[in-house]
């Protein structure tokens, strides 16, 4: 009906594997030259309601996403274009010199929506989840140890809300809760990012929220997915200042701090995730990323002042 010129004779259909989604992913191959892909998404969960009207305001505004060709709210389908399976991380394998170009187009598109004006980010507000506040920064952190360390490493639970309990933590929640906000991504880390053409396209956007920019950024310098060198990540932490300042960002003496802590935050996240996927949905596969985001974690965590037992706790379950 949609789509009269198909030839639907000729149409294949293959199934997308996508990480711990809910959603349903299937390339429809329509010729040699032509696909598309379907989405099938979860009517009970409000956030993938939300995906149609997001990529249509990234795409408005310069953000490189998947074009929307169909949206079927009632059956919550969704058809849109096939940018292919190559993404960031199926790079990491390559040199720096390869990367490094993928990575920075990637932080120019993440840059771009950093620094969308208030005026124009009013657009979409009513399509957003709940911002980055102290609550959801807690709740992150109560992730972890509910997921991670009670379930995945089966830490005693007094001792798991002893550990959440540490005044540090609170802190750094209504610290970063107190901080200016922008559009982030939430989930800004080298498997949704498509690389196509030598260009940076952004998928999985459906959780973006008003947050921090280095919380972005976090996600991506600290994804457990990609093991960076610190002289890379000190590379891309500079290209990014640099575009931030041509954007009219502000960067200033606290911009390494905030992304220590944002660091911390989303790796606490990631690890809950992982715990949470893997014993209790049954995706086993995100399991064996734990012990490079605890590696991450710690070091992040030595940094910071006041999480010297979170400290000493982290270093016994990863030598364990």
């Amino acid at each position: 009906m949609h789509f009269p010129r198909l030839d639907v004779g000729q149409i294949k259909i293959k199934p997308i594997e996508k990480g711990g989604s809910d959603r349903n992913f299937y390339r429809i191959r329509c010729s040699e030259e032509q696909s598309l892909v379907l989405v099938k998404y979860n009517l009970e969960r409000e956030e993938n309601r939300h995906y149609v009207p997001i990529a249509k305001f990234l795409d408005a505004h310069g953000i490189r996403v998947p074009k929307i060709y169909f949206h079927d709210p009632a059956e919550g389908l969704i058809w849109i274009e096939d940018l292919g399976d190559t993404d960031l991380y199926s790079y990491h394998r390559e040199s720096w010199l390869v990367r490094r170009a993928f990575y920075e187009s990637a932080l120019d598109q993440i840059v771009a929506l950093h620094s969308l004006p208030e005026s124009i980010c009013v657009e979409v507000k009513e399509h957003l989840p709940a911002e980055f506040n102290a609550a959801l920064y807690i709740w992150e952190q109560n992730y972890f140890f509910e997921n991670c360390l009670g379930r995945y490493f089966k830490l005693d639970p007094s001792k798991c809300e002893e550990l959440a309990a540490l005044p540090a933590l609170r802190e750094i929640a209504e610290r970063l809760a107190r901080l200016s906000r922008v559009l982030v991504h939430r989930d800004f880390q080298s498997q949704n990012i498509i690389i196509r053409n030598g260009q940076a396209y952004l998928i999985d956007f459906q959780g973006m929220r008003p947050g921090l920019a280095e919380y972005d950024l976090a996600s991506l310098l600290y994804d457990p997915y990609v093991d960076l060198t610190e002289a890379e990540r000190a590379e891309l932490i500079a290209y990014c200042r640099e575009q931030q300042v041509n954007k009219g960002m502000a960067v200033n003496g606290e911009s390494d701090s905030k992304l220590r802590l944002c660091a911390m935050q989303r790796l606490m996240q990631a690890l809950g995730a992982y715990g949470f996927l893997g014993l209790v949905k049954g995706h086993k596969h995100f399991l064996k990323h734990v012990p490079a985001a605890m590696k991450s974690l710690h070091s992040v965590v030595a940094e910071i002042a006041g999480l010297e037992k979170l400290e000493r706790r982290l270093t016994e379950l990863s030598t364990a």
